[in-house]
């Protein structure tokens, strides 16, 4: 397609004047240490340690209209977006050849920026789908509707995936988990308290019908729709786990034959679903919560054709909501957003472009990304501080005093198995297939869906790819895989914005990095979870039942520290469900000091800004979760995520650590005084 230099003017003008929304808050501050200018030293150690180590950094930025929480993490976020509008706004102008990644992520960008033709769009992009749906005439033509949506990344009643056999790690395997639900998960279905009340209301009585009636239907049908729609999640929400019981590998493992799921679900031919969806032929499947299908078979024998048109509808414009024109894009944001989330307001237009365009082609740009961003000897430093951190666990292992030295070998030899993927892979992902054109935001959106839909579904039978990421380079995040025995480190990950890595003391980048990072991934491979999978990540069982029992002891303390916490409210944290990354959080830290006691900062001992080589460890852990977060997203949270706050992802690991007392000089008396025996000591 031709370069439209008129309109691609007005394009590069709007992101030159949104760029001043880029400018990130002050990270370090003016000393330029990122730990001691983060200090509020009107707040005691003792008393709040994620306080006085974060506190100063609070007060000064607070959380901006478009975000429910601002923090590091949203820091190095913004970091990166102005990186990738970099990309972005070169790609743009270079008017590349067709079918080339800069033409892909030129014109990704353009059409995301094209607000005019995606109003003058309307729901035209999704017409297909909506047609298709409204075609339906019985049970049949509802599933192969759904089966049809699949594809394109609406998610309805079908939670199907192609992934690693559990027990056979070496083959993937079609697998069916729990789905169908609009609501964060199922409490906010049955959830009695005032605050999931208000969601559940708004959702039931404002953001149904006004979504169905943006969609085409008029009023009273919109709200005869949403009604439908609610009645069949409230039925399936019924029949889903909770999310401590997802967290049982064994209990989510339920393999089965093809014919044995048709008996489970009479009213559903799979044999034909999986075909209408596009899978090779299969005789086994693993389901992981099987009653979930029994009662879909249930609500599909129970509800009406015009009750499961409603609901496709409303997955349908629910999916595709922020990719289509303002009405809808504002009506989802009021909802997942303020509702939900807190937020004030949406995101520039600009960001939100750019998120997406990372979300569905992340590693086209991350090919580009670090190339500028992400030097060699940054990653020759992470895998070293992995095998830094490897090593401090081996020696833990061994001075353990409750395994006994035949679980021990074991573990030792999943660790010595456990493969870093640091910094970037080594293999990029194959996008040639992927048409990117300027005429259509949300199509583009539909076609890179289609496209990672056939990614994943085209592994089914074919080995495993341990080259594959499951992060692009430019995510603040990381991951431990247990079916490979891997932990994924994204460069990322590592940044600490306003500072060059080589700027960034040992004492810090070990909290920061090793403890809160590497040490947590690596601590993952043997966490409640993590632990039930043997060095070739197989779900089988490698501990002796009386070293499995003093783990679960030892676990089950710090379910019980955790479940203690009120979060907000009458919310508590729930220690089960928090269990795994508990556990990891504790074990990174201990891993990280023992590591950190063999560089050369440590042993020298030198102060800087008046802080030990001590202090700064544990203040660079801190660093990793500096940040607050709004009521309504923390309430969120608590029901719906398996990670803690993040101020109890320091203050309550910390109170376990003997070296975080002696450190900073921790009494009897202060808040986060625990007695000795209290501590919780598992690795």
């Amino acid at each position: 397609m031709n370069f439209n230099k008129t309109y691609a003017a007005g394009i590069v003008l709007l992101s030159a004047v949104i760029f001043s929304a880029y400018q990130k808050a002050a990270l370090p501050g003016k000393s330029g240490d990122p730990v001691f200018d983060n200090l509020d030293p009107s707040v005691k150690p003792g008393d709040n340690f994620f306080l006085y180590a974060n506190g100063g950094w609070i007060k000064r930025n607070p959380i901006p209209n478009a975000y429910s929480s601002w923090g590091i993490g949203n820091v190095v976020g913004e970091d990166i977006r102005e990186r990738l509008r970099q990309i972005n706004e070169g790609a743009l102008k270079a008017n590349a050849a067709k079918g080339t990644t800069t033409q892909k992520i030129g014109d990704f960008y353009y059409s995301g920026l094209d607000t005019i033709s995606i109003e003058k769009e309307g729901t035209n992009p999704i017409k297909t789908q909506l047609d298709m749906i409204d075609r339906a005439q019985d049970m049949k033509g509802i599933l192969a509707a759904s089966a049809n949506l699949s594809q394109y990344g609406v998610r309805s009643i079908i939670g199907a995936r192609v992934g690693q056999d559990e027990k056979n790690s070496v083959k993937m395997m079609l697998q069916l988990g729990q789905a169908g639900l609009g609501l964060p998960n199922r409490d906010y279905y049955f959830k009695t308290d005032a605050r999931t009340t208000r969601v559940r209301t708004d959702y039931q009585t404002n953001h149904l019908p006004t979504m169905l009636r943006l969609s085409g239907r008029d009023a009273d049908r919109a709200a005869k729709g949403a009604e439908s729609v609610y009645k069949i999640e409230k039925f399936l929400a019924d029949s889903t786990r909770k999310l401590e019981d997802l967290r049982d590998p064994y209990r989510n493992y339920n393999k089965m034959t093809v014919a044995k799921l048709n008996k489970l679900t009479p009213a559903i031919n799979w044999n034909d679903l999986f075909r209408e969806m596009g899978y090779k032929p299969v005789d086994t499947v693993i389901v992981g919560q099987p009653e979930y299908y029994r009662a879909v078979n249930k609500a599909l024998t129970t509800f009406s054709i015009d009750d499961w048109k409603a609901y496709l509808r409303w997955k349908t414009v629910s999916a595709y909501a922020s990719y289509l024109n303002k009405a809808f894009e504002d009506e989802s944001f009021r909802f997942s957003g303020k509702v939900l989330a807190g937020r004030k307001e949406q995101l520039p237009r600009i960001k939100r472009v750019t998120d997406t365009e990372n979300q569905l082609m992340g590693e086209l740009l991350g090919q580009l990304f670090v190339k500028e961003y992400f030097p060699q000897a940054s990653k020759v430093r992470y895998n070293q501080m992995v095998e830094a951190m490897r090593q401090s666990y081996r020696e833990h292992i061994a001075k353990l005093d409750w395994m006994s030295p035949a679980t021990k070998q074991k573990a030792l030899a999943k660790l010595n198995a456990i493969h870093p993927k640091v910094g970037y892979p080594d293999k990029w992902k194959d996008f040639s297939t992927l048409e990117i054109d300027r005429v259509s935001y949300a199509g583009n959106v539909m076609r890179a869906r289609h496209w990672a839909y056939l990614n994943n579904i085209n592994k089914l039978g074919k080995p495993v790819d341990h080259t594959e990421w499951g992060m692009t380079p430019q995510t603040y995040n990381a991951s431990y895989s247990p079916s490979n025995n891997e932990i994924t480190l994204p460069a990322a990950q590592f940044m600490i914005p306003g500072i060059k890595d080589a700027d960034v003391d040992d004492a810090v980048a070990y909290g920061y990095a090793a403890a809160s990072t590497i040490g947590h991934e690596i601590t993952h491979g043997f966490d409640d979870q993590g632990r039930q999978f043997d060095a070739k990540g197989n779900l089988k069982s490698w501990w002796s039942k009386l070293d499995s029992a003093k783990f679960t002891q030892r676990a089950q303390m710090l379910v019980n520290q955790f479940n203690g916490y009120v979060v907000l409210d009458s919310l508590h944290i729930n220690g089960k469900a928090t269990l795994g990354e508990n556990i990891a959080d504790l074990g990174g830290i201990v891993l990280g000091i023992d590591a950190f006691k063999k560089t050369k900062q440590y042993k020298e001992g030198r102060k800087i800004n008046g802080l030990t080589p001590m202090q700064r460890f544990f203040l660079g852990y801190a660093l990793g979760w500096l940040g607050h977060t709004r009521d309504e997203a923390l309430a969120n949270q608590i029901l719906t995520d398996v990670h803690s706050p993040g101020f109890l992802r320091v203050n309550g690991p910390f109170t376990d650590v003997p070296e975080f007392y002696t450190a900073f000089n921790i009494k009897k008396g202060d808040k986060m005084w625990l007695d000795p025996d209290k501590r919780v000591r598992i690795w």
